[in-house]
């Protein structure tokens, strides 16, 4: 099984990191290969920089020539899977649904922990749209930018200052809110006594089980293929 995961931003080491976070949660015969898009922002935080990575995602896509099996977006709370599930006749999993619809299996309410607060009301849309938004208790922030997280032990005791804030809301259940914490899981869940999910590990082993199901994106309403026309893409030049 062939999967690719694609990261949201431009910065290659966060693709790599990325793409480790997926093999270990990948199971035996899965081959992962990260997708970093040739233009857009280095790190995705707030709407500009969302639809700009979503744009410049679905292009690298579009233009990926690999055969594949599934995609495995990594942006949480980012934009384009809809898109991509139109593009692509393959499964798209998104890790911001996929580690949502994990914890609603392990708890009553789920609660996010995530970089800076400006992507809060992002990360809601995103878990609204997919209908998962109701059982989730808070989003909380950690004051950390995207490329911030390469710091672990700052990292680390972010999240778990934010992430005792989340379970003093009610969440039973604790979230990675950003692709550049996939890892950070196993050693906050044991402080924090309560389980996180990795959005990464979690669409991975989701994209698995569609692939081994025999199972792909539905053409039956509203994801279905895009109306052949014209498209003009960008070149991935200027600002």
């Amino acid at each position: 099984m062939r999967i690719v995961v694609t990261n949201c931003n431009t910065t290659q080491g966060m693709t790599e990191e990325i793409v480790r976070g997926a093999r270990a949660a990948a199971g035996p015969g899965t081959s992962v290969t990260g997708l970093t898009p040739a233009w857009g922002p280095e790190s995705a935080e707030g709407w500009l920089d969302s639809y700009l990575s979503a744009a410049a995602v679905l292009d690298a896509l579009r233009a990926y020539e690999e055969p594949c099996d599934a995609v495995v977006m990594a942006g949480f709370g980012e934009h384009g899977r809809e898109g991509a599930r139109e593009l692509l006749d393959v499964p798209v999993v998104d890790i911001t649904e996929a580690a949502a619809h994990l914890a609603c299996l392990l708890g009553r309410r789920y609660g996010v922990v995530t970089t800076l607060d400006r992507t809060c009301g992002q990360i809601e849309d995103s878990l609204d749209a997919a209908g998962v938004g109701r059982n989730c208790a808070a989003i909380v922030g950690t004051g950390l930018g995207v490329l911030d997280l390469a710091d672990t032990d700052r990292t680390t005791r972010a999240f778990l200052a934010a992430g005792q804030r989340a379970r003093d809301a009610g969440a039973e259940v604790l979230v990675l809110g950003c692709a550049g914490m996939t890892g950070l899981q196993r050693t906050v869940g044991e402080k924090l006594g309560v389980p996180v999910v990795d959005g990464v590990g979690a669409a991975v082993k989701l994209a698995e089980s569609l692939v081994a199901l025999g199972l792909t994106t539905s053409r039956a309403g509203g994801y279905a293929k895009p109306l052949p026309k014209s498209r003009i893409w960008g070149n991935g030049t200027g600002r």
